[in-house]
């Protein structure tokens, strides 16, 4: 299903509040949002390559990169060897004493097979009252390629592809949160199109760098034929004269440890 929201829906919108730092309605960095102070300890979940690690590193604060891809935390150490990387899943991550913040940006949407045993651990390694700052994708994320990649593999007479991705809606993670012993003080959710600048081929690209165990399963003869299809079918919705757009919709949220 396709959110359609003009500008920005807000949930408990309180851009002022224990915490948090001024917040305009359009959105700033998630790095403003969460705010690092001087001397705080912050957790990076899903820190990937640890460019946002550096960030908030810079601002003065202490900070654990978290992956589960060992070859991104392998870059990651490469790139920033001053700074602390380990490996470890969403659901299963473990720190030897609490931590002030946990902070996640474009993450949390790969972590969704168990997405209450992220928020527990996530709140585990919080001290009470520490801060949980997040974006991901959020309900009718990619709903066009999406729906193109499961049209196109429907047609090729192969299995429904099981989509790795959790785009909730604002209700449905805001409730999760709260069962899961936060408070929320801010939920944001918007679009935000996208200029596919990495991927030239268009929607084939995107497919072959974010859903590429999907075509593990498809006869090497017909990865090709059934990603000209995709484009196919996802360019009258996404392509422009200036190249491909990606139709992501945002879930931006930040909340405390009850």
């Amino acid at each position: 299903m396709r959110y359609d929201t003009p500008g920005l829906m807000r949930w408990n919108a309180r851009t002022h509040d224990n915490g948090f730092g001024y917040v305009s309605a359009h959105g700033a960095p998630l790095v403003d949002l969460l705010d690092p102070q001087p001397g705080e300890r912050i957790v990076d979940l899903g820190c990937g390559t640890g460019t946002l690690t550096a960030e908030i590193t810079s601002r003065g604060a202490y900070v654990l990169g978290v992956d589960g891809s060992p070859a991104m935390i392998e870059k990651a150490r490469a790139e920033y060897p001053g700074l602390d990387f380990v490996v470890a899943d969403g659901g299963d991550f473990t720190v030897s004493r609490p931590y002030d913040a946990v902070f996640s940006d474009a993450a949390l949407h790969w972590m969704g097979r168990e997405p209450d045993a992220v928020i527990a651990g996530v709140r585990e390694a919080l001290t009470p009252g520490g801060r949980f700052v997040a974006e991901m994708g959020g309900a009718g994320n990619c709903a066009a390629l999406t729906a193109a990649l499961s049209t196109a593999w429907r047609e090729y007479g192969l299995r429904e592809p099981d989509l790795p991705w959790y785009f909730p809606t604002p209700a449905e993670y805001a409730s999760r949160l709260e069962k899961g012993g936060f408070v929320v003080r801010l939920l944001e959710y918007f679009d935000r199109p996208t200029r596919l600048d990495e991927c030239p081929g268009g929607a084939a690209d995107w497919v072959r760098m974010f859903a590429r165990p999907l075509l593990q399963e498809v006869p090497a003869e017909t990865v090709d034929p059934l990603l000209r299809r995709v484009n196919e079918l996802a360019a009258p919705a996404l392509r422009r004269e200036t190249g491909w757009m990606a139709d992501y919709v945002r879930l931006r949220f930040a909340a405390v440890r009850r």
